[in-house]
This record gives structure tokens, C-alpha cells and sequence, in this order.
């Protein structure tokens, strides 16, 4: 009866009308080379469309049979009449199935289906401009390779064997991690081992990365050594503001803590395990020595002046000079400008090829100003270089972006940096990130194994460990690795979610603090809190992880506010000190 009734028939001519254009899409994608824009569009159609009708049916036409077979004798006899309910309840166990599992397959195949349409239609990728990822042997810019490219090169510097194993591992996205360890590792053998890696790292960078300009394309590092075309204007205001007390502000909990009362927030952060005590000791300096916070001769070169963890705010509030660069998009030069005014503090910027005194009214001041660190790298260098000779620099490297982007901005910001740094004998401040593997001290190394051990043996974390084979809840306190000089104690807190590009970016940036400080440069290389950033909660996977650290103690997710305030703080005191 099963069989015969109307829904076996629509079951057969539904789920056979979703394969047969299924399959032949198929076989067109593979005659095409393209399955998203180079298969007839009548049957791209159909492959991401019929299912809207043709799952509703096919589903409902196996309910039907099951509904029937549960009345069948037939089948409930199957077994013998022993064994009737058994039969009865085994297929009575599909609807049941199926009653929570139908709405997610089809919603599955409409996000598919939106998701082919949109690159069905997407316009195609400019031409490359600027600052590109060089291309590989299928025609495209992927960033496998060439990060494999660049870590080997570092550390083939020191261990060959090594280099070797990065360039076969064919994993990268999930298996760079043992790599980038092993790096550290070479790194932490001696002083001229970690500047060895630094630079053949940096080295390559410049040399494989390519730089595209009009129907010309170099090398980044060649690139860099001429001269940038139609040079960049300067723009300038000075703010009208009443000059602050040189007192730091700490925001904290809907609170602003100064003076004594941040001394002892401080203390309870360091006590807590929040903090380093080298940390606190910085904050605590700028407190006690007001004289850090007066910036009226301080000049600050941000690279990504409105980056959400940047000091913009924190310099303008204390009077500083600030070089700002940032993209070309009125709205972010808009509220650059207005917060510039407000303040005691300055504001120099870039401005396309026109003259401040020729703009009309503020929005196309707007408009002209702002530059990008792709596209203009070497122009930006030649704006900077001249600027207000004989003052001192200090450089950040603030702009972020995701994913190989990132490796890109940060390359471009380090093009920057080596030149002032070198010519100029500026100083070069960094945020380093908590998920990336950082010396620590023995003392942080302790405490980390001693609330692993505690935190270890709870319940519900002994289950999560057993449950993922012993993949989450993992110690990050590793063995201490020998080098010259002593034990060093590494924390690995990479984390794979965030993906080999973001790490090679953050290294590449550690690796410029090791040249430039061995050069004779001040670098404040800092490691930032973890901060509530839009750009870091926007991924749900981190957003999740945030609500839960507070769990585990010492971790305190910091607004981004605190930690503006505070990672300043620590640059004032290394600045000075």
C-alpha cells in the first residue's frame, strides 16, 4: 500500500526532477571550467531554484509512505508478528526525524542559493592597483604560497630543514600554527638569531609582494625606491580647544579614573592577574609624572588614524601634534577634522592635489583629504619624510583589515616605518594581540600552569576536553625553550579561527620592532587587552568567546575606551622612559 498510494509517485518525480539538473550542471561546470558564471544560466537556474517547490514535495511524499507503512501489514509482519511494534516504531522514527530536519535543509538551500546568485552577478574585481599579493601559478593572487614563501624564508635563515617543512606542509590554513612555533622557537636561541629571522622575513616580504601601477608592476621593494608620482598636498588645522591639565583619564565602568584612585584600580588589575606588573609600573609612571602627558611637542605619525584601538583620541584631548593617515572617504576625515577642532591638539594630514587655501567649505575638505596605504605607499613615505624637520616621530601602525588584506596593510605600514626609522630615527609604536605566541614572564608562565591545573580539573572542563579529543581547553603555557642567555617562556595563543594571514601579519610587525630596536630606534611593541572592537565581535565565533572569558580567570574584556587609554598610557611611559 505503501508503495502504491499517490505520495510514492510524487516522492520519485520529485526528488528525480532536483537530479537530473542537478547532474547536468554538473557535467556543464566541468566542461566550462566555471560553475558560477560559465554554466547556461536556464540551468543555473533551475539547480539553485527548484528545490523552493521540489523539496516541499519530495518530503512530504516520503511522509506520506512512512504514514502508509506504519498501516501496512505487510511491512509491520516483516519481521514476524513478534516483532510488529518494532517495526511500527522503527518507521514511525522518520517522520520524527524528519519533522525537525526538513525547515533547516531547506533554509540550507536558499542561503545557497543566495549566496550563487550573488556571485553569479558580482561585478567583477578591479584591476589590481597598488600593493598586491604576487600571482601564482594558476593565474590568481592566493596568499597560500606566498605566506608559506615568506615564513620559510625567515626561518630558512637559521634552520633549512625547517624552511623545507613549511614550504611540503599542505595544510596551511589549519596547520600553520606548529610552524609559526617553530619560528619562535629558532627566534628565542639567541639575539642574532631573532634579528637573522627578522630580516630575511621582511626581506622577502618586499621582494615577492608586487606592486601595480597603471600597466607597470615591480616589486614592492623596487617600488620603494623611487619616488612616488603627483605628491601629496598638506592639509592642517590647529583646535581651538582649551588646553587639559596633563592628567590621565582612565575610563573604566562608567567611570573616569585619575590620580590616586587609578594607582589603585591598577594595583587591583596586577594583583587580579589582569596586567603585568611592568604593565601597571607604566601606567602608574604616567600619574606620578604629569610631565609624560604634555604632547605640545610631541608629533604623531597614526597610520589608521581612526582605527577603533588607535590614541587619536587620547593625543587630541592632551594637545598633540598628529600626522594622520587615513583612506580617502569624507566621513572618516569628517569626524578627524571635528574632533581635531574641538581639541588643544593639531591635526596634518594629506590632501589630492589641491592646496587647503583653494577648498571652498569644509566638505570638500572632506572630500580632498585622506590617501591609501595600497595604492599610495610610496607617496605617503615622500609626504611624511620632510615633515616638521628636527621634531622627533613616533610612528603606529594602527590600521587593520581582515583577512589577507591585513597582511597587505601591515607590509605597507612596515614599508613606511622602516624609512622614517632609518632616515628619520623615528619611533615606532605597536599593539600587539593577546592570540599570537608572545615571551612571557617566568612569574606569567606560573600563574598561567597553576589556574590551568585548577581550571582543568573542574567538571564541565574535564567533559569539553574528553568530548573534543582533547582539542579545546588546551594548555597554552608551553615548555620553556632554550636559548642564550636561559629559559624563555612562550604563551601560544594563536588562535586558528583567525587564520594564518592575521598571524603573518602580527609577525611581520614583531619583526620590525626587532630591526628597528636594534638599529637604535625607541619601539613601544605592546600587547593590547582583549577589547569588545566592532571589528572583533562582528565574527560571532569571538563575540561568543568574549561572553565567556570572564568566566576564567584573569581574563577582563576591556572596552575599547579603557584600552585606548590605558595602551597610551604604556607608549607615553616608553616614550619617556
Amino acid at each position: 500500500a505503501a508503495a502504491t498510494q499517490f505520495g510514492a509517485g510524487m516522492m520519485i518525480i520529485s526528488w528525480a526532477s532536483v537530479e537530473v539538473p542537478r547532474y547536468a550542471f554538473y557535467v556543464s561546470a566541468l566542461i566550462t571550467g566555471d560553475a558560477t558564471k560559465k554554466t547556461p544560466y536556464p540551468l543555473f537556474w533551475l539547480r539553485y531554484s527548484l528545490f523552493a517547490v521540489l523539496y516541499p514535495t519530495g518530503i512530504t511524499g516520503e511522509l506520506t509512505v512512512f504514514l502508509s507503512a506504519a498501516k501496512d501489514d505487510v511491512f509491520l509482519n516483516y519481521l514476524g508478528e513478534s516483532n510488529v511494534s518494532t517495526m511500527y516504531y522503527f518507521i514511525m522514527s522518520f517522520p520524527v526525524i524528519y519533522a525537525p530536519g526538513a525547515l533547516p535543509m531547506i533554509l540550507n538551500m536558499a542561503a545557497n542559493r543566495k549566496k550563487a546568485m550573488k556571485k553569479r552577478f558580482a561585478r567583477p574585481p578591479p584591476p589590481p592597483k597598488g600593493l598586491v599579493w604576487p600571482m601564482d601559478k594558476k593565474g590568481g593572487r592566493s596568499s597560500t604560497g606566498t605566506a608559506k614563501e615568506i615564513i620559510a624564508a625567515a626561518v630558512g635563515a637559521i634552520d633549512p630543514v625547517k624552511a623545507e617543512k613549511v614550504m611540503k606542509e599542505r595544510n596551511w590554513r589549519f596547520g600553520y600554527v606548529k610552524h609559526f612555533h617553530g619560528l619562535v622557537e629558532e627566534q628565542m636561541k639567541s639575539p642574532e638569531n631573532a634579528l637573522k629571522v627578522a630580516e630575511a622575513g621582511l626581506k622577502k616580504a618586499r621582494e615577492i609582494f608586487e606592486f601595480v601601477d597603471g600597466d607597470k608592476t615591480t616589486s614592492f621593494d623596487d617600488a620603494m625606491k623611487e619616488s612616488g608620482s603627483n605628491p601629496f598636498k598638506t592639509g592642517f588645522i590647529q583646535g581651538s580647544g582649551a588646553k587639559k591639565s596633563n592628567v590621565l583619564e582612565v575610563p573604566y565602568k562608567g567611570k573616569k579614573l585619575s590620580g590616586e584612585a587609578l594607582k589603585t584600580q591598577v594595583d587591583k588589575w596586577i594583583s587580579y592577574g589582569s596586567i603585568e606588573e611592568s604593565a601597571g609600573v607604566a601606567i602608574k609612571k604616567c600619574v606620578d609624572n604629569p610631565g609624560y602627558l604634555d604632547l605640545s611637542d610631541r608629533y604623531f605619525v597614526l597610520l589608521g588614524a581612526g582605527s577603533a584601538m588607535g590614541p587619536f583620541l587620547v593625543l587630541m584631548a592632551l594637545g598633540a601634534n598628529v600626522i594622520a593617515v587615513d583612506l580617502d572617504r569624507p566621513g572618516i576625515w569628517k569626524r578627524l577634522i571635528t574632533i581635531a577642532r574641538e581639541s588643544s591638539g593639531t591635526i596634518t594630514f594629506p590632501l589630492k592635489g589641491v592646496e587647503q587655501s583653494e577648498l571652498k567649505n569644509d566638505d570638500e575638505l572632506y572630500a580632498a583629504s585622506g590617501c591609501n596605504l595600497f595604492t599610495d605607499t610610496p607617496r605617503i613615505r615622500d609626504w611624511v619624510m620632510p615633515l616638521y624637520p628636527g621634531k622627533k616621530l613616533a610612528v603606529g601602525s594602527y590600521a587593520y583589515l581582515n583577512g589577507a588584506l591585513h597582511v597587505q596593510v601591515s607590509l605597507a605600514m612596515d614599508a613606511i616605518c622602516k624609512d622614517l626609522s632609518e632616515k628619520r630615527q623615528a619611533s615606532l609604536a605597536y599593539l600587539c594581540t593577546p592570540t599570537d605566541l608572545h615571551v612571557v614572564t617566568k612569574e606569567a608562565h606560573e600563574a598561567s600552569s597553576t589556574l590551568y591545573k585548577e581550571y582543568s580539573s573542574k567538571p564541565f572542563c574535564m567533559i569539553i576536553n574528553a568530548l573534543s579529543g582533547g582539542k579545546k581547553l588546551r594548555k597554552n603555557a608551553i615548555k620553556p625553550l632554550k636559548g642564550k642567555g636561559g629559559d624563555f617562556y612562550v604563551v601560544n595563543g594563536l588562535s586558528v579561527a583567525q587564520g594564518p594571514n592575521y598571524a603573518l601579519a602580527k609577525r611581520m610587525q614583531h619583526w620590525r620592532a626587532i630591526v628597528a630596536r636594534k638599529q637604535g630606534s625607541i619601539v613601544s611593541s605592546n600587547i593590547a587587552p582583549s577589547t569588545s572592537t566592532v571589528s572583533v565581535i562582528q565574527n560571532r565565533t569571538f563575540a561568543w568567546a568574549y561572553e565567556g572569558m570572564p568566566y576564567f580567570k584573569p581574563y577582563e574584556i576591556s572596552a575599547p575606551e579603557t584600552s585606548n587609554a590605558v595602551m597610551s598610557a604604556i607608549l607615553f611611559s616608553d616614550l619617556n622612559d
